[in-house]
């Protein structure tokens, strides 16, 4: 096949246009980056100045080391530098103190002065500063503390500067997964720094290992460090959607996994916490637990939505609706529940007193069930274990053996006799220790069936296939289990 050639004139025009082309469209690259780059400026000028340096100090008392054998001890002068020629010697002090300081980050709420900041920044201290990104320090008190969601408000004392810029919050519910983000705080004492990152994932919990905490967590890649606690979170809109509270790392340095408080969760807590100083949360009275694939077959539901109920506390709010265990939540109100995090968070934001709607699956089908949400008592549940009596049994195919309740150990436990098996021995490697089963639990139920002593466990148990759903009563509440015969 025979080409035209173009002529010179027409190749040099073309190679001109692309470059022509080529250098317009790194210009608008470049145009791109520097906008780019601007708006992580802009951001972090706007949050600067709400942003402050928490001061802690605290005194530590501990006992004063006493000489063995008092003044007449062989030794004392090396103890003593009093004069010894005087022969007086100084009586001495009953204990030492010493100043105890710690660091954190805070964020100006409004223009009365108020600081919010995490609970263990604050928590124990005898003495609070706040430092501003132009130097200005002032004294601060706490307002009120809450240690279940880590947040506590504070006030400057005294005259208020007059140039307070309090932050602008977003809506952390509306976050996404990969948005970019920027924490601001004094990492290892550097005041006001800011890093940059995304947001890698949302609903963390399980983080402090604390059962009473609240936890919902924001976690990021930006880089948080001890300092950074109670410090901001922000959008690229400059809003903060965080508190910095946590990091997981092995070292006690920052690993790229940093979490913060989602600040729709905080200002349930800070407005609460400026209006009364402390914070009351909504109450069912139940134990709940998650939904597993196994759990969710031998309920017969097509999904593991919601949070199975596996005990409800005699005359609290959801005894009085009628709740019953083994029932399945799936809504508050019109609100669809995911898991057991979302739906005690739900619960725990509602006011005492307010009337709620649960939709429940019981039996298989879905139920209306209201509910007059009441308030989260201060006391923890109380737990007892208990060992040995006679009347073992052995359930071979699963891998444990159980003995009957006695009076004795019913009181122990806190239960009444007749109110289940007691779990004797696990075998390694069986089901029953993969499910996390252990001596002392509890066995109430055998298939939604309720076993009083070993021989109406024996009965349900040789009616089982090669799965059974089981109802144990363990240290701090109820779980449902599901084993599956090797």
């Amino acid at each position: 096949m025979i080409s035209k050639l173009l002529p010179i004139s027409a190749l040099v025009f073309s190679l001109a246009g692309n470059l022509n082309a080529a250098t317009t469209a790194a210009d608008s690259n470049a145009a791109a980056l520097r906008a780019f780059s601007d708006g992580f400026a802009d951001v972090a000028a706007k949050i600067r100045p709400s942003v402050v340096t928490v001061y802690s100090e605290k005194i530590i008392k501990l006992p004063q080391f006493r000489l063995p054998f008092g003044n007449d001890f062989p030794f004392q002068f090396f103890f003593d530098q009093d004069d010894n020629s005087s022969r007086q010697r100084r009586p001495m002090p009953r204990e030492r103190q010493f100043k105890q300081t710690g660091m954190g980050s805070g964020i100006v709420l409004d223009k009365d002065g108020r600081i919010l900041t995490n609970f263990h920044v604050v928590d124990g201290t005898d003495e609070i500063k706040v430092k501003f990104a132009d130097g200005a320090t002032f004294d601060a008190i706490i307002v009120g503390t809450d240690s279940r969601s880590d947040l506590a408000v504070l006030k400057i004392k005294g005259k208020l500067p007059a140039d307070l810029v309090p932050a602008t919050f977003g809506d952390s519910d509306a976050l996404r997964v990969g948005e970019w983000v920027l924490a601001v705080g004094a990492p290892f004492t550097f005041e006001q720094t800011v890093t940059a990152g995304i947001i890698s994932a949302k609903g963390r919990t399980q983080i402090d290992g604390d059962r009473d905490k609240y936890e919902d967590f924001l976690q990021t890649d930006a880089s948080i460090n001890p300092g950074n606690s109670g410090g901001p979170l922000v959008n690229l809109r400059g809003e903060v959607i965080g508190i910095n509270a946590a990091i997981y790392t092995p070292s006690g340095q920052n690993a790229g996994i940093g979490f913060a408080i989602p600040i729709n969760m905080a200002q349930h807590v800070v407005r609460q916490l400026v209006k009364s100083g402390k914070v009351t949360r909504g109450y069912l009275g139940v134990v709940i637990q998650d939904l597993t694939p196994s759990l969710a077959e031998q309920f017969k539901i097509p999904d593991t939505k919601g949070a199975v109920v596996n005990q409800v506390s005699k005359d609290a709010p959801a005894d009085k609706a009628g709740l019953k265990v083994g029932d399945i939540i799936t809504r508050i109100n019109s609100k669809p529940i995911d898991d057991t995090r979302q739906l005690r968070n739900l619960i725990a934001s509602t006011d005492p007193g307010a009337k709620v709607e649960l939709t429940i699956v019981r039996d298989g089908k879905d139920r209306a069930l209201p509910v007059t949400v009441g308030e989260l008592p201060d006391a923890g549940n109380q737990s007892a274990t208990a060992t040995g009596s006679s009347g073992s049994e052995h359930t071979g195919r699963f891998g444990l053996a159980v003995e009957s309740l006695t009076d004795n150990v019913a009181s122990e436990l806190g239960v009444e006799p007749g109110t289940g098996v007691l779990i004797e021995s696990v075998e390694t490697d069986s089901p029953a220790e993969e499910a996390g089963i252990h001596p002392g639990d509890l066995i109430v139920e055998v298939n939604r069936a309720r076993v009083a002593n070993v021989d109406e466990f024996n009965a349900a148990m040789q009616k089982t296939g090669s799965k059974v759903l089981l109802l144990l009563k363990v240290k701090g509440g109820s779980r449902f289990v599901v084993l599956s015969a090797k």
